[in-house]
């Protein structure tokens, strides 16, 4: 009977080591994130998303690009669905609004979801998406600038603004 309470106290002291292994982890690229993305983010958050967004940061703007070496917006949102959710998207905006999204308003916005904008001049339709991340910002690329993050109460984005999308999985 000792021997087998000795046995439970090891596996459950290993376990415990284990989970505060992890969640320390879990803090620590929190802590990171944080500092990368300019907003707080606990161990809560998705942090397999906003990895995968911090790492496009900078990546320079290409038309028709989906590379680090070059993207656009649509195929910025559909490389992080990729290899975040192991999810196909359409690789145009009006193909992700149309086919891939339930439209949601803008107070329902969750991480990972969608944001689509009228960014274009000339024509007013749906030309512009990123992903909502947390606390009213998105990353997107944009022609300007690249891969950058950006709040959706600044006045241009405001402005263009379309609606939200929430992926269908």
């Amino acid at each position: 009977m000792h021997k087998i309470l000795f046995y439970f106290l090891c596996l459950l002291l290993v376990c415990s080591c284990s989970s505060q292994r992890k969640l320390a982890q879990k803090q620590h690229t929190a802590s990171h994130l944080s500092s990368k993305l300019g907003f707080q983010v606990s161990p809560k958050d998705p942090l397999q998303l906003y990895q995968e967004a911090s790492a496009w940061l900078g990546v320079p703007y290409r038309y028709g690009g989906n590379t680090k070496k070059g993207v656009d917006c649509s195929g910025l949102v559909c490389n992080i669905y990729k290899n975040v959710y192991h999810l196909s998207l359409e690789r145009t905006v009006i193909g992700m609004y149309k086919k891939n999204c339930r439209k949601i308003s803008r107070n329902k916005l969750k991480p990972g979801d969608l944001v689509f904008f009228n960014t274009a001049t000339k024509r007013k339709s749906i030309s512009h998406v990123g992903i909502y991340l947390k606390k009213n910002t998105f990353i997107h690329a944009t022609t300007a600038s690249g891969v950058r993050l950006s709040e959706l109460n600044e006045p241009y984005y405001k402005k263009r603004w379309i609606k939200g999308g929430q992926v269908k999985k």
